[in-house]
């Protein structure tokens, strides 16, 4: 494919080229002809195009300055970005999308007294996420959250005005730069961050993130994250990250979770071989200057859980360093744009087999991974995924509009805010209040075991200080770090997974009393020796 490929897979746009057509039949054939010429270089769009409810969609409704770059190829037409492009025939998922839930509160802390993980500073120092991590709220701001949040820019980043907190739309209409750094933060923040908070840099970015000399993207840290959010970005994630524009197919663009799915023969259902044969994962490339460029996944039909899974997993976009030799692992290393791909009890070996740590405990010195958000392998083997139920049943579920037509809800909101539409449409014999018990009921188990896991976390750290200071040998203190390894991934892997163990109650269970274990058989190797050292 040739340089111009980069536009194999846009997002749809409007101009005034078939507005002004004078009827129907002229609007056909002036689209017939205008695809025609199109066609005669992007071949591959028009095989994605061919049978679908696009096909008959005109490259003006997507692209601007069409007769330009058919004169000249070199000149690249425009691409209309912008959400509202799909709002025009898909009026009611992107009302939805774009709609505020005022129960669901902005900037509530993970991380205080009150909250779901009180203690949750000391066992993760020094790491960035102690000066600000708060719950979820709707995707539409998951961009202006990510720009303002304490642990990303230095602070430097600010609502125009304190009366915007509800405000959601493009980025720079709310956020201002105030060129200033605060203090208690930290500028943790780089470009693979951004893959999953906007989708304005899809043509921009590069596989993976590796070097190409078709564009000025790449991974890399927090300056040229700056630079990158003020050159390319103002909408938060869009349509096209789960829809296909030209194909109207569902697809991935995440290019992590491509690369565990096709690249490394993982699957789209790791545990499942018999339904990762049933939903298959076409990778599709397209290049630039004779070179790959980048990809998307085509599914063969439609699966929430995979378009989900390409934020809503535990996934590596940071350097780190290789526990085994200390080496520092920047972000010019594949690892610092990874998904696993495993649950909670294989992840300690994942990365042990990748080598990768995201940074050191302040106080033990133990090597230890950050957790993101792993909703996806989370609802792996649970009973909802085992009767076929997925992520949009749950929190997109099928309404209605004011005119009675059926359509699927965009906002991504709990189910705890829609329980009609969804707990109770499988659930008849519930009422709302019996639906709404029988969460809490699941849910203040799991907090339960969660603020457990902590207590004796915070033991084992105490417990090592004490040990330290007592003159206990490093031959040990290095004992007992893996145990603190296994026990903090098997606790925080549910303060990010925002369910509170409901996607799957089994194994949050078994992983919170598994990391309570851990943390007493590190606290045990600590206090022998203690006693030991006082004989």
């Amino acid at each position: 494919m040739s340089g111009k490929g980069i536009l194999g897979v846009l997002v749809l746009s409007s101009l005034s080229l078939l507005l002004c057509l004078s009827s129907a039949h002229s609007q056909k054939a002036a689209i017939s002809k205008e695809q025609a010429a199109c066609y005669q270089c992007h071949e591959e769009i028009k095989s994605l195009k061919a049978g679908t409810k696009h096909a008959s969609l005109a490259c003006s409704k997507c692209h601007g300055k069409l007769t330009e770059h058919l004169d000249d190829p070199e000149k690249l037409p425009d691409t209309n970005l912008e959400l509202s492009t799909c709002g025009r025939c898909h009026a009611s998922q992107y009302e939805t999308f774009t709609s505020v839930n005022m129960k669901s509160k902005a900037r509530v802390e993970k991380s205080t007294t009150t909250s779901r993980s009180p203690t949750f500073d000391k066992l993760m120092t020094p790491h960035g996420f102690t000066k600000e991590h708060n719950e979820p709220r709707s995707h539409g701001f998951m961009l202006i959250d990510h720009m303002l949040v304490d642990r990303a820019y230095g602070g430097r980043f600010q609502l125009k005005s304190w009366r915007d907190h509800a405000k959601a739309g493009k980025l720079w209409d709310i956020v201002m730069d105030t060129g200033k750094e605060l203090p208690q933060t930290a500028k943790a923040a780089n470009t693979v961050c951004l893959l999953c908070k906007t989708t304005d840099f899809i043509l921009k970015w590069p596989y993976l993130g590796d070097p190409h000399p078709a564009t000025d993207l790449k991974r890399a840290g927090n300056p040229a994250a700056v630079d990158m959010a003020k050159k390319y970005l103002k909408n938060p994630l869009g349509c096209i990250h789960c829809h296909d524009p030209h194909g109207a197919k569902p697809r991935v663009i995440r290019d992590a979770l491509i690369q565990a799915v096709v690249d490394r023969g993982e699957g789209t259902y790791p545990y499942d071989r018999e339904k990762s044969k049933k939903t298959t994962m076409e990778k599709i490339e397209f290049q630039r200057d004779g070179k790959p460029f980048r990809a998307i996944g085509l599914l063969n039909k439609p699966d929430s859980n995979l378009l989900c899974a390409q934020c809503h997993v535990e996934y590596n976009c940071n350097p780190g360093f290789d526990p085994k030799t200390g080496a520092p692992i920047p972000m010019d290393d594949r690892r610092a744009n990874y998904f696993p791909w495993v649950n909670v009890f294989d992840l300690q070996n994942r990365y042990a087999e990748i080598g990768f740590k995201d940074f050191k405990h302040g106080v033990t010195g133990a090597a230890l991974t950050k957790l993101q958000h792993p909703e996806t392998e989370t609802f792996w083997a649970s009973k909802h995924e085992r009767a076929g139920v997925e992520c949009k049943d749950c929190h997109m579920p099928k309404v209605k509009d004011k005119k009675g037509k059926s359509f699927t809800f965009h906002g991504q909101r709990s189910s705890r805010y829609m329980l009609k539409d969804t707990c109770i449409r499988c659930h008849k014999y519930w009422t709302h209040e019996e639906a709404e018990y029988q969460v809490d009921a699941i849910q203040n188990y799991i907090r339960g075991k969660m603020r457990k896991a902590e207590y004796w976390l915070g033991q084992l750290i105490d417990t090592y200080v004490r040990a330290k200071d007592l003159g206990v040998g490093e031959e040990t203190l290095k004992e007992v770090r893996p145990f603190h390894d296994r026990a903090h991934i098997l606790w925080e892997w549910w303060t990010a997974e925002n369910s509170d163990g409901f996607h799957n109650p089994q194994l949050a269970r078994e992983s919170l009393t598994q990391s309570i274990n851990a943390s007493q058989e590190g606290i045990k190797l600590l206090e022998k020796a203690i006693e030991e050292k006082r004989k």
